[in-house]
């Protein structure tokens, strides 16, 4: 596996590359490219952008199960993408064949709020080069991920792919949001002017192993995986849970993205982003529920319905994709009792 670019003596990763005044004659996109036939090439080489988050590494396992034998894969310290020289500089050299570009500045209501301007610029320096060295040095198809924060805030539930800007955005995540929108619009206007076959693909909730489980920006399953967790460990009477645990919520196992981006690659080629949803809701108070069973904890659940719920309902329409032959296979239990196996020996140690 291709992990450390080689370069020339007397050319650093930060100076200037010299590229073409132009760009190179368009990648033709659209139904009719062969890039599922080349997909099937185990010896492709393709460029897994953001590889050691929770997406990025669920990508890289799947594509290595599937026998893809040609990963090109960089941490920050080697490649930073918000650096257009050196991005440029790492696909003039590599030539990827295919790239996944699920590298982002995430984070939780806290840090949005903090640090808004760097939830947009960051994000919106990572997708601007990233999708403009991919279709300038050849890349034959790019998938870039999303969120569903994309989503207004009150958007008809399920949320269909047309409510995408057609009402204002929850405001404590609209930096991350509008980055994430412009992502989807610049795939589709590369392929509007250029034929370039870049596809977009927005998941729900996700969770699994490499999900972050830090004690106050984590989302509510690991956050809830850990507070049983603690729980357990001090030998607690209790875990108090925000809310009255009604509020509807839909879960995607982080494996079947990973298995859904490999579908995408090989069966969609439209403009249109697709929805990436397990189609299945579960209330709050159900997950907790069965949080607690798989960490074990034997002490009492307590709601404080004094604090907020939140959204009573977010699910996402997910049939367009379901329509091409797509279905989740993880079943929400499992898919927590692998969680927490991989928490017991990776966060706790």
């Amino acid at each position: 596996m291709d992990r450390h670019l080689q370069k020339p003596e007397n050319l650093s990763l930060s100076s200037s590359l010299p590229i073409q005044d132009s760009p190179p004659p368009p990648i033709m996109g659209g139904l009719n490219n062969d890039s599922s036939s080349s997909f099937s090439d185990k010896s492709a080489k393709i460029f897994v952008a953001g590889h050691r988050g929770l997406v990025g590494s669920a990508i890289v396992r799947k594509l290595i199960s599937l026998g893809f034998t040609n990963l090109v894969l960089r941490t920050h310290s080697e490649l930073d993408l918000t650096r257009q020289s050196d991005v440029e500089y790492f696909f003039s050299a590599e030539r990827p064949v295919y790239v996944i570009l699920a590298a982002a500045k995430v984070g939780g209501i806290h840090a949005n709020n903090t640090y808004p301007a760097e939830f947009i610029s960051v994000n919106l320096q990572i997708q601007t080069n990233v999708i403009d060295s991919s279709f300038r040095f050849g890349v034959k198809k790019l998938l870039f991920l999303g969120s569903s924060c994309i989503y207004p805030k009150f958007a008809p539930q399920p949320i269909p792919e047309s409510a995408l800007l057609t009402a204002p955005l929850e405001p404590t995540n609209e930096w991350y949001a509008i980055a994430k929108i412009a992502g989807i619009k610049m795939c589709q206007a590369y392929r509007i002017q250029y034929n370039f076959n870049a596809i977009s693909g927005m998941p729900t909730n996700l969770y699994g192993p490499h999900d972050n489980f830090h004690p106050e920006n984590s989302h509510v399953l690991p956050a809830l995986m850990r507070r049983f967790h603690e729980a357990k460990t001090n030998k607690a009477k209790e875990v108090v849970v925000w809310g009255t645990g009604s509020p509807l919520r839909e879960f995607l196992h982080v494996d079947d993205l990973a298995d859904a981006v490999v579908f995408m690659i090989k069966n969609y080629s439209g403009l249109e982003h697709l929805n990436v949803g397990s189609g299945k809701e579960v209330t709050i108070k159900e997950l907790a529920e069965l949080v607690k069973e798989v960490v074990g904890f034997e002490g009492d659940l307590v709601w404080d319905s004094l604090k907020p719920d939140g959204t009573p309902r977010k699910l996402m329409d997910s049939s367009k994709l379901a329509a091409l032959g797509w279905q989740p296979k993880v079943e929400l239990k499992d898919g927590l009792v692998d969680t927490y196996k991989w928490y017991l020996e990776n966060v706790t140690q």
